[in-house]
């Protein structure tokens, strides 16, 4: 704390030590002002718990940014108390992020959100900036629920304690005073926080946070016939010459002098004036919010017997707030309003509820996730008016994303693959309304080409077109693609692999989580060795493995509810495709076979930081016994599964082989801190010919190993770092993955 605010501090006190309850009107009228500050906020509950401990009676609340989180949630009837375990059992990273649950996602965008790490709007061929960081809709979600049971007030002066708050009107630069419409709205609004959350239309005008024009907003308490006013402040102190060192620092400081020089000037217009020490916090520390709060606590302590006095006289105790059941909501009257490209049923059919239909406000936020997880929406507000105790009528606001041209971007590290980056053009509503268009230059040691094209029609058939090209080189021992396992073997040589594939598929939801596609399939498949094995044979035998063309019908059955594709700690996973090979060029007494193949797991969680996932899967061939090349393959770390070849720790890539194989794994995770994570893994598997018609199937100890491990959550996808050994095949080695897999 600055010189200048400890001798305010000492001012106040010693005005506390001659202050008396003869100089207080009968039952004070008492007015409080919260500043913004983000993080540092949270000491304004501190602040709130000694008040209420005390018994002082707050009769109107004025609030920026923060402080109109907690002023407008205190002002709906919280407790301080209450508010403290609210906020404690916040996961922020979600909240201020766009973090849309993965089960709450269409399959195809979980495949892209698995896939790229920034996406850039492109508006007249001109790469854009986006506004935002987050739409803020996770914030929205949770004011709106938890001011439910006074959404029926439009006027905030009807609040069971009157609140107003401050936007920033962002084409005039001017206070906007928030003190009607929809509370959580307002809310919101006010918390705006530039940068990392978007603008929000209202009204008219483009509001953001109050904090801007505004962050102490006492002028309007003076307006109001109040006897009283306490005032709380978490702006940042002016920096010294010393801790200027960033260009974020210099920023911060010119910021500073506007906000702290009004500061100033109202400091004169409070009656109590309170500033917290909280100078050893940013306004994103809230991973430390138990920490501010108990400061914005002892700060307050100074004023003890001036507000003791208040209290006296007021002779008030505030009563804990009941919290309404969201158990069961059944809404009277839904009407949608703003979408244009989109109709009323597209929307219905992704918030999945209907009129008259009882839902929990938990179902309520996931229809919400599904719809935003379309990306077709910047954002979806909405407002429960009641009709009886627990019947509403929805009215939703839709603001459809005018961002129809993406530029996406990605980078990846590989054993297998090795470095990539990935450039992604992304075109939606190309032809119809609800397309995709994406096209993928994967660059790098070993490029890659991948096209899309997808008409979405939910529970309807979708229609999808794909072009895939995957090329690389690795080290293998050419008896692998023969059908016989190589394991640890000094016969390898470098083999150039080309994988080149065209599909069309139709694809329909079962439900949200459970998807099933039929298609066609046409797949080049070229392999070939760089270099000789024995001096006696031809160049011409050895040189070529495998030069044909297959086509193949296809269809997928899936069902997925993991939560996190990389580190998951709930959810299942269910898959089985079914291959029929109608035709193959190349093959002399070529028949049809049929190539099938399933995968389970499920993931749960011990507690708050370890989770285990384990599963299994296994495949088999009906004929095709002359067609070793598209065989089961094991060994190797990799989520770019080329054909049927699968991961098996404790082999490297392309040991072994078989047209029919088991499989089965145990993963144990632990989140040392978040987004750190320990794992182990162990499997054990079965692989040959017809191992499940000679009865050998059961014996999943014929190949195993297990692999130790780091990972790292990070925005261009997973760090990984995984050592792993087999003493089966008296192979290690150290599997490294950087970013998403693509």
């Amino acid at each position: 704390m600055s010189l200048k605010y400890k001798l305010l501090s000492f001012i106040f006190f010693a005005t506390l030590v001659c202050f008396s309850q003869d100089k207080l009107p009968e039952n004070p009228r008492v007015g409080l002002v919260l500043s913004g500050g983000g993080a540092k906020g949270l000491a304004h509950i501190g602040v709130l718990k000694v008040m209420d401990s005390l018994g002082v009676r707050i009769d109107y609340i004025g609030g920026t940014s923060m402080g109109a989180a907690v002023g407008g949630l205190y002002a709906s009837g919280y407790t301080a108390k209450q508010l403290d375990s609210i906020f404690k059992g916040i996961d922020f990273d979600i909240l201020l992020g766009d973090k849309v649950p993965r089960p709450s996602k269409t399959f195809q965008e979980r495949k892209n959100f698995e896939k790229y790490g920034v996406s850039l709007p492109i508006e007249n061929f001109k790469i854009q900036l986006p506004s935002s960081i987050s739409r803020g809709q996770n914030l929205f979600n949770l004011f709106t629920r938890l001011t439910l049971d006074v959404s029926s007030i439009s006027d905030f002066n009807s609040l069971p304690i009157p609140f107003y708050c401050i936007a920033t009107d962002m084409e005039t630069g001017k206070p906007v005073i928030l003190d009607k419409g929809n509370l959580a709205e307002a809310i919101l609004i006010s918390n705006t926080l530039p940068s990392l959350f978007q603008p929000v239309r209202y009204n008219g005008r483009l509001l953001m946070d109050g904090g801007i024009s505004n962050n102490y907003p006492i002028d309007y308490l003076l307006e109001k016939d109040l006897d009283f006013i306490i005032g709380v402040s978490v702006e940042d102190n002016l920096l010294s010459k010393e801790e200027i060192k960033t260009i974020s620092d210099i920023f911060t400081q010119i910021n500073n002098f506007r906000s702290i020089n009004d500061l100033n000037k109202k400091i004169d217009q409070t009656d109590m004036f309170i500033k917290p020490n909280i100078d050893n916090f940013s306004i994103i520390s809230f991973n430390k919010g138990g920490e501010i709060i108990k400061n914005g606590e002892v700060s307050t302590l100074l004023f003890l017997d001036q507000l003791k006095a208040i209290a006296k006289t007021q002779n008030f105790k505030r009563e804990s707030k009941k919290r309404k059941s969201l158990d069961t909501l059944n809404f009277n009257k839904i009407r949608i309003l703003g979408n244009k490209k989109y109709t009323d049923s597209y929307v219905f059919g992704k918030l999945r509820f209907r009129r008259n239909e009882k839902v929990s406000f938990d179902d309520f936020n996931t229809g919400v996730n599904n719809l935003l997880a379309t990306n077709n929406f910047d954002s979806f507000r909405y407002k429960f008016t009641p009709v009886s105790e627990k019947t509403y009528n929805l009215t939703g606001y839709i603001d459809e994303a005018t961002d129809t041209k993406l530029l996406k971007l990605g980078i990846h590290y590989d054993q297998l693959l090795k470095s990539s980056v990935l450039i992604n053009f992304t075109k939606k509503q190309l032809l119809l309304k609800n397309d995709v268009l994406s096209l993928d230059f994967i660059l790098g040691d070993n490029s890659r080409l991948n096209f899309d094209y997808y008409i979405d029609k939910g529970f309807y058939w979708s229609i999808g077109f794909n072009f895939n090209y995957t090329g690389f080189k690795y080290d293998i021992n050419p008896l692998f693609f023969e059908g016989l396992n190589t394991e640890v073997s000094d016969n390898s040589v470098p083999i150039n692999i080309k994988d080149f594939k065209t599909s069309f598929f139709v694809e329909t939801l079962i439900n949200r989580d459970i998807s099933f596609k039929i298609g066609t399939t046409y797949n080049n498949l070229e392999i070939e060795r760089t270099n000789s094995i024995t001096a006696e044979s031809s160049e011409n035998d050895l040189d070529k493995i495998e030069n044909s063309n297959f086509i193949s019908l296809n269809t997928q059955l899936k069902y997925d509810t993991l939560d996190n594709i990389f580190f998951p700690t709930s959810g299942g996973l269910f898959q089985s495709n079914g291959d029929l090979y109608l035709s193959a060029s190349e093959y002399n007494n070529y028949s049809q076979f049929l190539s099938l193949k399933i995968q389970t797991a499920k993931a749960f969680s011990i507690n708050d930081n370890i989770s285990i996932l384990s599963g299994f899967e296994g495949g088999f061939r009906i004929g095709g016994d002359n067609v070793s090349i598209l065989n089961f393959g094991l060994g190797g770390y990799s989520r770019n599964q080329i054909n049927n070849y699968s991961t098996l720790f404790g082999y490297d890539f392309f040991s072994l082989s078989g047209n029919s194989y088991l499989k089965t794994y145990f993963n144990i995770d632990y989140e040392v801190v978040k987004r750190h994570h320990l794992n182990f893994v162990t499997n054990f598997s079965n692989i040959g010919d017809s191992i499940f018609s000679n009865g050998d199937w059961l014996n999943l100890s014929e190949f195993y190993g297990h692999s130790l491990g780091y990972g790292l959550e990070t925005m261009f996808g997973p760090i990984e770092l995984k050592y792993h050994w087999s003493a089966q095949s008296k192979f290690n080695g150290v599997f490294v993955n950087l970013g998403y897999w693509f």
